[in-house]
């Protein structure tokens, strides 16, 4: 319950008086306990009211703050009456709030209502965060220590269980003002600026002003007040009064704010810190004088001499300086100096802070004189000084006179004899006035002397006088006389520091020395200071004096009778004026008779006001009487009046009952008396409605009795509606009350609703809400129950509940279990009715018993299998919906905890495999049952441990030293233990050499079983790679970082080869190659030559890097022994062969370069070195090997052959390949050599599988491509998250086929790709493969209930139905809202628990749910709706689609036809799909059968061959082939019925084209190879190559069916075979070139794409690993058609592959790879079946800082076909040196058409063409002609630019990469 106490009147003062607060109430004592609680305004409140608060009579009393007046309200009653259910109402609330910073507030909000309401409060509309600051109250919300950002709008809202409400209102924090004077100290000087800024916080709207020392500051010429709340303050030229305190006054509204600093002005006046003296100078003498004067403002410098400014001439010069000091450096410099410039002389320094002088006298020698004086003029009273101007010097003395007598003879006298000057102090006229002399005495004989004559003014002085005080019409005068000072003499008068204005009707009289003033008629206006004014010629005088005019007092407003009303408040007014200021008085007579006049106290009910009048505050009955005011001043008679005041009386209600009760049916009187002025009119109420008295239950009667009227209303009978709050109103002229009356009528209760608080397996918990109680309160409860299948006649109970409770708790109930329940309710008049019937039903109980039969099987080194069955039927107590299987470690430095998984469960016996287990590690098992109610007990543990797996870590500490020259000492720590992952077995040391010459040696291991080893048997004076690693039963672990050593230095071999040849008849060459086994550090060689070995005749020396060596002066026609030794740090090696020579005069040509291999990196210089001697020099020519013939070489810009001989290639190509013969003659003889030219390439792409996956793991591995004639040095790895771009990556050793990638994210998608780097540097990026983690999105099972339990505000979720898919949950959010609303309430988790509750529902309302649950594979959404019960526990209708009623049967037709449509659509989808399944598994036997055959042809062409093994071997050693076949699309498919097809369409074969015997219908047989053209919709073919190893070919969902559906592997081939009459011819030139072909054959161009992957779903794919992936097969076909082509060139036959693909149409999954070099396809035509788009594009490797040389290739512009890998080029394999036609570019324009369709029909033969040498004109391939067909020339290629595609060749005219293709395209390598 809530009073307000609202003390009106002094609440009405507080807006006109701010000086006044706000009241403090103060209660009886008997408000004690925690129900009652009193805010701050006034506001009474009863918390949990009882029957006897409505005893009392309320009343609030108030206490004034200052002038502590009591004021006693009126009485207020309670009527307590017994709860009713309703909404809550707000009772006490805000709509604004404001207080200051830093202080409390409390937002009041209470409500009434029933049950008791609950609260929230909110901020701007979001809910308050918790702050300690933040209280909420039993009165509304406490606020502690506001802050500005508490400021808002703030909403309580208040609800209960029968509706809510909310209040809005508005907190506003101001915060103090709060000002700051910057800056804090400042100094400053006379005449500078001070700069001053005032900050003010607190308020962005204030008033600004500026005060110095208490005085305002206005702007002015010096002072400039700036900004925009005047905040800067410039004060310029600061004198000596303006120094003190600056203030700065900020205020808003009531707030003020003010902040100071002191300005402290240092003394700028001017001081002389150094000057010139007195001194004695000869004439011509330069002088020059000083001053040194100190000031701020800077001062300004004069100089005087005998007071006269010096005149600046060429004789008198005066300067000025500024020292660093800031001091003013003057000097006056003199020269050629006179006796008449001798004086004193003066300096004066002047600034605005004063003045300051000094003097010295400076005497020039010569003749004395007296300088000329002039009369002076003294004033009386002052002191005057007279100055005697002597020059020349010397002078004995300076003496004054007056009147002949020698000064001084009195003592205001006073001679200086140094400089001449005599003061008269006090001068006075009769003694001072008069003639002096100055007499100098220059000899003691010889005086001079002049006089001056001195005039005394006296001043004037005004006699004193004072103007006595006066009266209001009275006349004054007022004189002033000058009692002395020379006349004339001149007399003003001022009033108040003016001239008096003749308005005033002032006389003034002037006579000689007097002055008077004569005011007639004296009036207020005379009032002031009135100041006489005397001058004449020596000063001016003044004297002051006020003149005060008294007026007796007088009324201005004169009291008058007035009426007042009881309670209010009243002013009588009075109010007079006169000087001084009258004071009134009040008196009082109480009472109309005679009146008697008492004073009156004043108190804080009545209150003397300002002007005069009387308030009273709170007009009571008594304050009727006669009341006089006094008026006096002491300035005449004073003056009073009287006056009546009336008091009325409003209508009071004095006598009602504030409650009553009343039976239900019966009769009931209630009676009100009122009191006041009559007439007064009494008006009966029911809740604000006006009684009407003519009702037929209502009767109301009144009666005056005495000074009262009674009125009676009278019910009946009574009912229920009677009850309630009636009102009795008196009215009359002055006021009305009114009388509140509760009136209950009792009756027996209503049955209370009862509602399911809590349903158990063995008991049920009821809350009941008791309903209308009859108006009596509740004396207790009965419960009755019984089974559902029970009558009530055996109804089970308890009677006599508490009626204090409102909930019970029924036990020892049965589980699962029907119960039928009601309740009845009792009072004083009787008992209620029976409630709603409930009917229950018990939860099931946990199982009492555990699953039986668990069993454990490790099955991997991380995955544990556990088996189980059921618990036994009885023991199960429900249906077992899961079983959670706890398992945990049992291992050094675990933690012994379980870790839980919760499995659906399906049967009688379950399965379930435990995975990512630590490896080779024991774990314990338990398995629990569960049904809806819960777990049930545990079974037994079990103990099992994971199988072993390969160490996850390499040996630590890895030390290599050599030992010896063949020996290598290893040591190494053993791996952890944690690590093993099983039993040590032993370990192995992998080691390779590093040779000389870049390449690796032979990989070798050795096992051992101790950590250490030694090596031996190494190669001398070699680097080894060495690496280890740790093996168990499992394999192989991790390998070690390489670590590099070098076996130790010995003595050298003997060198590989020594020749010597006869250069003339006397010298000799001698040439050697190195030792093939250095064995270290070559140092020297040394060359011996004998005549008779082995004699050493003599032996020369050579530096390491020569070998070449010419012996001079041997004898003629004599035979040498020579052989070479080297040697290194070891000692000399062995010796070499030795060769011998005969010098001779006609020496034959002999080359003493060696045959051999020369072996060099491609893309650079290379010299051939072939040097001869002879005599006469022999001549050199090169030739190279081709096709078994030498012919001359090609000498270009890019080969040439030195003079020395050699043959240099620039930029050397992998065409450059082969024997090299250098041939030497001479008239005498002639020699040749071979080198064996041998280009490496960068290494051709590994083939990259996986191996091997976990949910953490993946392993791949490789299968090394072609070297490219350098051993591989490393691998680089990269990998990448299949929708990232950011790539890792990893170098690997050379020697590792197997890598595995740990730490990774469960049921993710991988990309991975591998480069293999040689001695040139990185080879291609291998194909990008794709591999997934195990582990997939969670799913909630079917099985499982989302809703464990509702009831009407609360609902359990049951979340164990979540399985994780194998990967950790990491996030878990729901949602929920009221169906229909747009708000969701949002629950977010990192965690997913057994259960989730949901708190606060709305009662009887549908919701609509939605969960998202997620870990690293993916997220998963459920949704659901559920509806809160009722009340009573019973559910609410379901949701209405329909509002009519007549339209429900036809709305379940219509859903009745919607199902069966659905149903027969499900049934004919699930139809199709098994059709789909029979063909693709007939489709996958033919297209086996296929590949079979392709097998099968390829034998039979490789049984044909009939060449011999050495003719064989030969081909295979020249022949290599690198043929770009980016996308081979081998389709084998029937054509029995097929002659016309258009460009999309294929030449086809049948089975029996691949038979050992041929049904020829022609002599020649024809196979068609075509070209699916990209131009038309069947999008980009993809590279074979660049389909995953090792994953399963499923559809990926983005992929577009093509239009037409073919077998998976179909070959279509052209393979023409003349006739054998005709003239055969081997391989072309280039086979992509016009050759001599049949008629319609084709002439196909490859392409090479790369494109990159597509982001698909993990659903289109499906997981590892085909055991026939596309890599295979395309080996299978490659290696048919290679057999195929040697068969076809061993024939002499015309073999034409016009184009190979490989394709895979039928299958639901082909991927390609790519690296950073190569395009991507961004063709937007529909992809065929199977085809896939890439985007993703792995990075170049990067230096993986352990590989050693990975340069990245660059990418290559157009016109640096120098520098393209040689495996992209076909002119080095293809021309042997046969021109081919020319081209006519211009003819292959009408192969742009795409044509229609075309017939076609099997070749006939042509005869061979001559060909020209190739055309130059290469025509460069522009953006967006991918499309074209590719240019044709010659008439005879009509019908084949018929049959061709439109697919644009990569290759030019002769065979060349096309400028501006990707150089870095896919191609493949056939040897």
């Amino acid at each position: 319950s809530m009073f307000w106490c609202l003390p009106i009147m002094v609440l009405q003062h507080l807006t006109l008086n701010k000086m006044l607060t706000l009241l403090v109430c103060l209660f009886f004592s008997f408000f004690t306990g925690l129900r009652f609680i009193i805010t701050s305004t006034g506001a009474l409140y009863i918390l949990d009211v009882q029957n006897e608060d409505g005893l009392y009579n309320y009343r609030c009393v108030t206490k004034h703050k200052y002038t502590e007046e009591t004021r006693l309200s009126n009485g207020a009653r309670l009527f307590v009456s017994d709860p009713v259910n309703s909404k809550p109402t707000i009772l006490d609330g805000f709509d604004h709030r404001e207080t200051m910073a830093s202080q409390k507030v409390e937002l009041p909000c209470k409500a009434s209502g029933h049950p008791s309401p609950k609260y929230r409060w909110l901020k701007d509309k979001i809910p308050l965060e918790p702050d300690s600051r933040f209280q909420q109250t039993n009165t509304g919300l406490l606020i502690e220590n506001t802050r500005p950002t508490d400021t808002g709008s703030y909403i309580c809202e208040v609800w209960n269980n029968y509706g809510s409400t909310e209040l809005v209102g508005h907190l506003n924090i101001k915060q103090l003002l709060r000002a700051v004077v910057s800056p804090r100290k400042v100094k400053g000087s006379v005449g500078s600026q001070v700069s001053l800024s005032c900050s003010v916080t607190g308020s962005d709207d204030y008033e600004l002003s500026w005060y110095r020392n208490g005085e305002i500051i206005n702007p002015g010429s010096n002072i400039r007040i700036l900004g925009r709340n005047r905040e800067n303050l410039m004060v310029e030229g600061m004198a000596k009064s303006d120094g003190g305190a600056f203030q700065c006054f900020a205020r808003k509204g009531k707030m003020s704010a003010q902040d100071f600093v002191q300005v402290i002005l240092e003394d700028g006046t001017p001081k002389i810190t150094s000057a010139f003296s007195e001194k004695v100078v000869s004439p011509n003498e330069l002088v020059s004088l000083m001053c040194n004067v100190k000031g701020t403002p800077l001062p300004t410098i004069t100089w005087t001499l005998d007071d006269d400014p010096i005149v600046k001439d060429g004789n008198h010069r005066i300067s000025q300086i500024i020292t660093s000091e800031g001091n003013v450096l003057s000097y006056l410099n003199i020269s050629n100096t006179q006796v008449r410039d001798g004086g004193v002389y003066r300096c004066a320094a002047n600034n605005s802070a004063g003045v300051v002088t000094y003097q010295a006298r400076i005497n020039v020698r010569g003749p004395a004189s007296i300088r000329p004086m002039k009369n002076i003029t003294a004033i009386a009273g002052r002191d005057t000084f007279i100055h005697c101007r002597v020059i020349g010097y010397p002078y004995y003395s300076i003496k004054w006179y007056k009147n002949s007598n020698l000064i001084p003879f009195n003592h205001r006298q006073r001679a200086f004899e140094n400089n001449g000057t005599l003061m008269l102090s006090d001068v006075q006229k009769e003694i001072d006035e008069g003639e002096y002399t100055c007499s100098v005495l220059l000899q003691p004989q010889l005086l001079i002397s002049q006089s001056v004559h001195v005039t005394v003014k006296v001043p004037p002085f005004i006699q004193p006088f004072e103007i006595q005080r006066f009266s209001i019409g009275q006349r004054v005068f007022i004189p002033c006389v000058v009692v002395s000072g020379d006349l004339p003499i001149t007399i003003t008068w001022q009033k108040d520091g003016r001239p008096i204005p003749a308005s005033l009707g002032v006389s003034i009289d002037n006579l000689d020395f007097t002055s008077s003033l004569r005011i007639s008629n004296l009036s207020l206006i005379h009032n002031g200071n009135y100041t006489c004014i005397a001058r004449n010629d020596a000063a001016a005088v003044e004297h002051q004096s006020q003149l005060i005019v008294r007026v007796p007092p007088r009324f201005v407003v004169q009291p008058g009778d007035q009426d007042g009303i009881y309670g209010k408040a009243v002013v009588l007014n009075c109010s007079a004026e006169g000087y001084p200021v009258p004071t009134i008085v009040w008196n009082f007579s109480k009472g109309p008779d005679v009146p008697i006049f008492q004073p009156i106290a004043l108190n804080g009910r009545i209150q003397l006001l300002i002007n005069g009048s009387l308030l009273i505050k709170h007009v009571l009955e008594e304050d009727s009487g006669y009341y006089l005011c006094k008026v006096s001043n002491d300035v005449g008679a004073d003056v009073s009046k009287s006056l009546y005041f009336t008091v009325k009386i409003p209508a009071m209600v004095t006598s009602y009952p504030n409650t009553t009760l009343a039976t239900q049916g019966q009769k009931k009187e209630v009676i009100c008396t009122a009191h006041g002025e009559k007439p007064i009119i009494v008006r009966w109420e029911k809740e604000d409605r006006i009684i009407n008295p003519e009702m037929s239950r209502y009767v109301v009667t009144t009666k005056e009795v005495g000074s009262e009227v009674v009125s009676t209303l009278q019910i009946l009978p009574t009912v229920r509606e009677d009850s309630g709050f009636f009102s009795c109103h008196a009215i009359n002229s002055y006021g009305e009350d009114r009388g509140i009356i509760q009136l209950t009528v009792q009756e027996p209760p209503d049955p209370p609703e009862v509602e399911i608080r809590e349903v158990r397996e063995r008991s049920i918990t009821l809350r009941w809400t008791m309903g209308f109680d009859g108006n009596s309160p509740i004396t207790g409860y009965d419960i009755e129950y019984k089974n559902k299948t029970d009558s009530w006649d055996s109804v089970q109970g308890t009677k006599g509940v508490s009626p204090h409770l409102n909930q019970a708790t029924m036990i020892d109930l049965h589980p699962s279990s029907t119960y039928n329940i009601r309740i009845y309710a009792n009072n004083q008049i009787g008992k209620s009715k029976a409630s709603n019937e409930l009917t229950i039903t018990t939860d099931e109980a946990a199982p009492d018993g555990p699953p039986q039969d668990v069993q454990l099987e490790p099955i991997s080194s991380q995955s544990i299998k556990v088996s189980w069955k059921a618990p036994k039927k009885h023991l199960q107590n429900g249906m077992i919906r899961r079983y959670q299987i706890c398992y945990r470690e049992y291992s050094t430095g675990s933690n012994f905890q379980f870790n839980i998984i919760n499995v659906e469960s399906t049967g009688d016996s379950e399965v379930y495999t435990l995975d990512n287990l630590k490896k080779f590690t024991q774990y314990g098992v338990v398995v629990q049952a569960y049904n809806r109610a819960g777990p049930g007990p545990s079974s037994q543990q079990i103990i099992a441990t994971t199988l072993e797996d390969v160490p996850s870590r390499p040996p630590e500490n890895v030390v290599a030293s050599a030992t010896s020259s063949e020996t290598i000492s290893l040591s190494w720590s053993v791996p952890p233990k944690e690590a093993l992952n099983g039993i040590l077995q032993g370990y192995r040391v992998i080691y390779w050499a590093n040779l000389p010459d870049g390449e690796l040696g032979e990989i070798k291991n050795v096992t051992t079983s101790q950590p250490s080893l030694e090596l031996d048997g190494l190669e001398k004076y070699t680097n080894y790679s060495i690496q280890v690693l740790a093996f168990t039963r499992a394999g192989d672990g991790v390998r070690s970082e390489q670590i590099f050593t070098r076996t130790k230095e010995d003595v050298p071999g003997p060198t590989a080869g020594v020749k010597a040849a006869a250069a003339t008849a006397s010298v000799v060459y001698v040439s050697w190659l190195p030792p093939l086994k250095l064995n270290g550090i070559i140092r020297k060689y040394t060359i011996f030559c004998s005549d008779t070995f082995p004699m050493v005749s003599s032996e020369f020396e050579a530096s390491p890097d020569v070998f070449f060596y010419r012996v001079p002066n041997l004898s003629r026609n004599r035979k040498y022994s020579i052989w070479v030794v080297a040697a290194t740090a070891a000692g000399r090696g062995n010796a070499s062969e030795i060769i011998t020579v005969e010098p001779q005069a006609k020496a034959p040509a002999r080359i003493l370069t060696f045959s051999g291999t020369v072996t060099t990196p491609w893309m650079r210089d290379i010299v051939l070195p072939c040097k001869a001697v002879g005599d006469p020099s022999p001549t050199i020519k090169w030739q190279k090997d081709s096709n078994g013939s030498p012919t001359a070489v090609t000498i270009d810009g890019r080969r040439s052959i030195y003079s020395n001989g050699s043959f240099v290639i620039r930029t050397v190509k992998a065409e450059d390949s082969g024997y090299y013969t250098c041939v030497a003659s001479n008239n005498w003889g002639s020699d040749e050599i071979t080198l064996n030219l041998q280009v490496q390439v960068p290494p051709d792409q590994p083939r990259l599988t996986v191996s091997k996956t976990t949910s953490s793991s993946i392993t791949l591995a490789w299968i090394p491509g072609d070297n490219g004639g350098s051993s591989i040095r490393g691998y680089i790895l990269q990998y990448s998250e299949d929708n990232s771009e950011q790539w890792g990556s990893f170098p690997i050793s050379p020697s590792e086929r197997s890598y595995r990638l740990e730490n990774l994210k469960c049921g993710t998608w991988y990309k991975f790709t591998l480069t293999a780097q040689n001695g040139v540097g990185p080879g291609r990026i291998s194909e990008i493969i794709e591999a997934k983690t195990h582990g997939k999105e969670p799913q909630f099972s079917k099985e499982q209930e989302l809703f464990a339990s509702i009831n009407t505000t609360l609902v359990r979720l049951n979340l164990i139905g979540w399985n994780d898919g194998g990967c950790p949950i990491t996030t878990f959010t729901l949602e929920y809202r009221p169906l229909g609303t747009t708000v969701w309430t949002t629950a977010q988790r990192t965690s997913l628990s057994k259960s989730y509750i949901l708190n606060d529902l709305q009662e009887a309302t549908w919701y609509e749910l939605q969960m998202r649950v997620c870990n690293s594979a993916g997220c998963a959404e459920k949704q659901a709706k559920f509806a809160t019960l009722n009340y009573d526990g019973s559910t609410i209708p379901p949701l209405i689609k329909s509002d009519v009623q007549g339209t429900e049967g036809m709305a379940s037709n219509e859903g009745l036809k919607m199902m069966v449509t659905i149903s027969c659509i499900l049934v004919g989808v699930v139809l199709l799909f098994v059709l789909l399944l029979i063909v693709r598994r007939r489709r996958r036997e033919q297209r086996l059968k296929r590949l079979r055959d392709a097998k099968s042809l390829a034998e039979m062409l490789m049984s044909k061959n009939t060449r011999t093994s050495d003719t064989l071997n030969k081909q295979q050693q020249t022949l290599r082939m690198h043929i770009d076949i980016p996308r081979a699309q081998l389709l084998i498919e029937e054509r029995d019925t097929m002659e016309t097809i258009d460009d999309r369409s294929t030449v086809l074969l049948t089975d029996a084209d691949f038979g050992e015997t041929s049904k020829q219908k022609s002599s020649t047989v024809t196979h068609t190879v075509h070209y699916q053209s990209l131009s038309q919709a069947t999008g980009p073919l993809v590279d074979v190559s660049d389909a995953r190893p090792g994953t399963n070919p499923t559809a990926r969902r983005n992929a577009k069916t093509g239009p037409t559906g073919r077998n998976r592997y179909a070959s279509q081939w052209t393979l023409n075979r003349p006739h054998p009459t005709i003239s055969a011819h081997t391989l072309t030139t280039d086979w992509r070139l016009p050759t001599p072909r049949a008629t319609g054959s084709v002439d196909k161009e490859s392409d090479s794409y790369s494109v990159s992957p597509s982001q698909d779903t993990d659903r289109a794919r499906s997981s590892m690993v085909s055991t026939e992936s596309a890599s295979s097969t395309y080996e299978e076909l490659a290696r048919a058609y290679e057999h195929a082509k040697m068969e076809e060139q061993l024939r002499h036959a015309k073999f034409t592959i016009t184009e190979c693909f490989i394709s895979d149409t039928s299958s639901e999954q082909l991927t390609a790879g790519t690296n950073e070099y190569t395009d991507s396809l961004t063709s937007s035509t529909p992809s065929e079946s199977g085809i896939c788009r890439f985007t993703a594009s792995p990075p170049k490797p990067q230096d993986g800082g352990r590989v050693m040389n990975m340069a990245v290739p660059k990418a290559h512009r157009p016109g640096e076909l120098m520098h393209l890998p040689p495996y992209l080029r076909m002119d080095f394999l293809l021309n042997r040196g046969i021109p081919g036609p020319s081209r006519d570019l211009s003819l292959g324009q009408a192969c742009l058409e795409p044509q229609k369709s075309r017939t076609v029909k099997r070749p006939a033969i042509l005869e061979p063409t001559p060909m020209e040498a190739p055309s130059r004109e290469v025509q460069q391939w522009q953006p967006g002609t991918a499309s074209t067909l590719p240019q044709r020339e010659g008439a005879d290629l009509g019908q084949a630019a018929k049959m061709s595609s439109s697919q644009e060749s990569l290759l030019d005219s002769r065979g060349h990469l096309k400028q501006g293709n990707n150089p870095y395209a896919k191609s493949y390598t056939l040897v």
